[in-house]
């Protein structure tokens, strides 16, 4: 009778949480109904965003969430998996004890308290090193004119590093720590540095399964409003700099959705909503089969080890 108990209620948190996902996907396909029959599949590269003449298009917004998103990912990632092989394999006990938690810290850190901090520390930083930027690396387009607030892409960048920082770093952590000891023993008897050790052994055991983390990350940083629009500058322009104002899709429905008033703007505002859940999805589809061979292979490595 227990077992059967106990099968029945996580079979029924399995349903409720199908339902509950399958019920947001209605809600928000029911609501952008109007706006999907009136601008179709070009609503995803349209870059007009008026809602005085009725004229609405997610291109920059798409342009925009995957520009910081990745950014924030090429600073995070390389940073996070330098923290967690640190964690791993070189601190002591010590250390380990105290830079662990203050890590995993970081992702308890309220996402508002995130964007009080980015705008009043990160952007007068950033305001005053966009001329030394500009003028050492302005051959590159990423890093075009100063700004003259600061506000901009690569603000809300630099605050997403540090919100998805925590994902990274713990769970490639967690990952580093379960491969095989006999492995990494077996690397050092045979006169392998620690280096070669990490580069050899730990690092491709793991890359599915820091990849995996990564990917997750990235989810986290597509789907932040409250933070990015704080700093980002919300600004309907595709600016090949980083420097300048743009805008995202989860920020752009934090700021308007609540004082929409047209018919066509709500629908419209739903439809972003529902984009932004297909890259959500889409990303957490590539995170569980990235994750799915990161098991196959650490089932092969310990296999060998035996």
């Amino acid at each position: 009778m227990g077992d059967r108990v106990l099968f029945l209620l996580c079979a029924s948190a399995g349903v409720i949480v199908a339902l509950t996902l399958g019920d947001i996907v209605y809600q928000l396909a029911s609501n952008a109904s109007p706006a999907i029959s009136r601008f179709g599949l070009g609503f995803l590269f349209h870059t007009t965003w008026n809602p005085h003449l009725g004229q609405f298009g997610a291109g920059v917004l798409i342009f925009g969430t995957a520009v910081s998103s990745l950014l924030a990912l090429a600073i995070a990632g390389p940073l996070g998996v330098a923290i967690a092989i640190y964690l791993a394999m070189m601190a002591g006990h010590r250390a380990r004890a105290v830079i662990g938690p203050l890590v995993e810290m970081l992702a308890a850190v309220p996402s508002i308290i995130y964007g009080f901090w980015g705008l009043i520390v990160l952007v007068p930083f950033i305001h005053s090193i966009e001329p030394g930027l500009h003028n050492v690396l302005g051959w590159i387009p990423l890093f075009g004119p100063a700004q003259t607030t600061g506000i901009g892409v690569f603000a809300a960048s630099l605050v997403l590093t540090f919100m998805i920082l925590p994902i990274v770093a713990a769970l490639s952590r967690d990952l580093f720590l379960t491969v095989p000891r006999e492995l990494i023993d077996g690397a050092a008897a045979l006169g392998a540095t620690q280096w070669e050790i990490i580069r050899g052994i730990v690092i491709p055991s793991t890359l599915s399964g820091v990849t995996a983390a990564m990917v997750l990350a990235l989810g986290r940083a597509l789907g932040e409003a409250i933070a990015v629009s704080l700093v980002i500058g919300d600004v309907n322009v595709i600016s090949k700099s980083v420097l300048a104002p743009g805008a995202t899709m989860a920020e752009r429905l934090a700021n308007e959705f609540p004082g929409a008033t047209t018919n066509l703007l709500i629908a419209s505002l739903w439809y972003v909503g529902l984009i932004l859940l297909g890259f959500g999805l889409l990303t957490s589809l590539i995170a569980r089969a990235i994750a799915r061979r990161f098991d196959v292979e650490r089932s092969y490595a310990r296999a060998v080890a035996v």
